[in-house]
């Protein structure tokens, strides 16, 4: 997709000093830089790989194993960590990324030099029976005190203060993304999974599509998406569009854009379990194909086999089970293009997964939303 993002607000602010052993001192940016959104689907996409791994195919099973990337995160972040809950629940940090290389290049534009960027961070929280999760995203655009971190390749960061959430990830990667989402939560995360732009947007056409309908219309040059009110299949390049948009519906906030991307990812679960896999080899190797080589993990996931075990797990879940949430945030005062956590109300929601707990009404009860909600249902 021929996407060239205008300036916009949300992309990493200032990251404070990034170097090796250098004190970051962050502060917010106030120019805008250019957007590179994605949204990052859930491990179900990944369980139809199961059929394969029984079929004795060997060489394609080889092949798909192949595909998949892996970061060794426990390594990096050692022992200074939140508790491992053992209470048979489950917490997954899963992101959206753009490498801004290769094919990436072309559906986020800007220049071809190789960093990454997050933009879609979610914690998944598993219950206990692996009947029902809950998800929440958190902003990207959301101001926070990053921890300080080692990358997966031993480099080291320094911690930095006042910084947009997301400059964790163009920081140091997976092991400080984690980190700081550890510290922001006191929840130990037990996964990391990460889908990168290009997959995203192939796996969609590889699934035919995913239906969804709209109750206004959409319409927002900036993702190139323009859709009337109504049902539609939409194609990857289309899908992509609609997680990317923030002008076209609500507020234009990064927040409306998070409530699409729930209202989606309910649609694409549905969709997975609906689109007849099992009964068609081909389309079944295509989408597994696609989703090893889009997904990077954690070490524990590194292999089909754990993959497909992980995933297996997660299939009982139907999107009616899913409750999809943003953790409790307010517009800051100082920039009305970056959001302050609602620390007691925040507090609600991860003392709430801790304890493997419904999140309560009252810890989202009059926070800021971005005013899209329900624009986009799955049909």
């Amino acid at each position: 997709m021929s996407a060239e993002s205008t300036p916009e607000p949300g992309i990493p602010g200032d990251t404070g000093k990034t170097g090796p052993r250098h004190r970051g001192k962050g502060r917010r940016r106030k120019t805008r830089s250019k957007g590179r959104k994605g949204l990052m689907i859930t491990a179900w996409t990944a369980a139809g790989i199961v059929v394969l791994g029984g079929t004795g195919a060997g060489y394609l099973y080889f092949k798909l194993n192949g595909n998949i990337k892996s970061v060794d995160i426990d390594s990096a972040l050692g022992t200074a960590r939140p508790t491992k809950v053992d209470n048979g629940s489950e917490n997954i940090l899963v992101l959206g990324s753009d490498t801004r290389s290769g094919s990436n290049k072309k559906l986020g534009g800007g220049t071809d030099d190789g960093s990454a960027r997050s933009d879609t961070a979610m914690v998944i929280h598993v219950y206990e029976g692996h009947k029902k999760a809950s998800v929440v995203s958190i902003p990207r655009d959301t101001i926070i005190d990053r921890p300080e971190c080692t990358e997966t390749d031993g480099t080291e960061h320094d911690a930095a203060t006042g910084v947009m959430f997301n400059s964790a990830y163009t920081t140091g990667g997976a092991a400080c993304a984690v980190k700081t989402v550890e510290s922001i939560t006191g929840i130990r995360m037990d996964h990391y999974l990460e889908v990168d732009f290009s997959g995203f947007e192939k796996l969609i056409d590889d699934l035919g599509g995913v239906k969804v309908t709209t109750t206004k219309d959409i319409n927002d040059s900036d993702s190139h998406l323009n859709l009337k009110a109504g049902t539609h299949t939409l194609t990857g390049e289309q899908a992509l569009g609609l997680v990317r948009t923030r002008h076209g519906v609500g507020d234009g906030s990064d927040l409306g854009r998070i409530q699409l991307q729930q209202a989606f990812i309910k649609a694409l679960v549905n969709q997975v379990k609906d689109v007849g896999v099992l009964t068609n080899p081909k389309k079944l190797y295509d989408i597994a194909n696609t989703a090893t080589k889009a997904v990077t993990t954690d070490s524990d996931l590194g292999s089909v086999n754990k993959l497909v075990s992980f995933a297996g797990g997660l299939k009982g879940i139907s999107s009616s089970n899913m409750h999809m949430v943003t953790m409790p945030v307010q517009y800051d005062p100082a920039n009305p293009n970056r959001v302050l956590v609602e620390e007691a109300k925040a507090k609600q929601v991860w003392t709430a997964l801790k304890n493997d707990r419904t999140i309560p009404k009252s810890a989202t009860a009059g926070t800021a939303t971005g005013q899209a909600k329900g624009v986009v249902t799955s049909s």
